[in-house]
């Protein structure tokens, strides 16, 4: 059905953010990897700030927000991105996937989660917003992947899946 509605062009509506996770709407959403040239390819993660509507000092990707009304998915990872680690990258969107997760808070996320993956110089230095970000660290993805499997409540609902798009994808820098 969501695919579906989606080619067909069904019309977008909008809703407050905490509104739409409050009453479990679904929305379009994006998570963002950034990649670094290294001798073996490392991506960006963050900790949530703890001040975070949900899933706060849990390790997710690089970036992950929302489109305002009439941005593109493209225009609002770089505005995004820009506004929590002060970095400008080009992405790639790599595709979307669904998922429906409920927290223990009332809230919800019921998003069309489209994947986004970039690459940035080695030495680059983000910026972050501590308002957004507690803290950040590059790692490998076999590495992430080893942390995520011995220590799963450490990590977004929506980590997994997303990382796998990227595997998929073959685009590590």
């Amino acid at each position: 059905f969501i695919k579906g509605a989606l080619e067909k062009g069904h019309k977008k509506q909008t809703a407050e953010k905490i509104a739409a996770h409050a009453q479990n709407q679904l929305h379009r959403a994006f998570s963002i990897f950034l990649f670094r040239d290294a001798p073996q390819p490392e991506t960006l993660l963050q900790q949530r700030a703890a001040g975070k509507y949900h899933c706060p000092g849990l390790w997710t990707n690089t970036c992950c927000s929302h489109p305002h009304p009439g941005e593109t998915i493209l225009e609002a990872a770089e505005r995004r991105l820009q506004q929590e680690f002060g970095i400008k990258a080009q992405m790639k969107d790599l595709g979307w996937f669904h998922y429906n997760v409920h927290f223990d808070n009332g809230l919800s996320e019921n998003e069309i989660d489209h994947v986004l993956a970039g690459t940035i110089a080695a030495n680059t230095v983000p910026a972050p917003n501590p308002e957004e970000i507690q803290d950040w660290k590059w790692v490998s993805i076999a590495n992430l992947e080893q942390e995520m499997n011995v220590h799963p409540h450490r990590f977004t609902p929506w980590l997994k899946q997303a990382l796998e798009m990227v595997k998929e994808s073959k685009f590590s820098g």
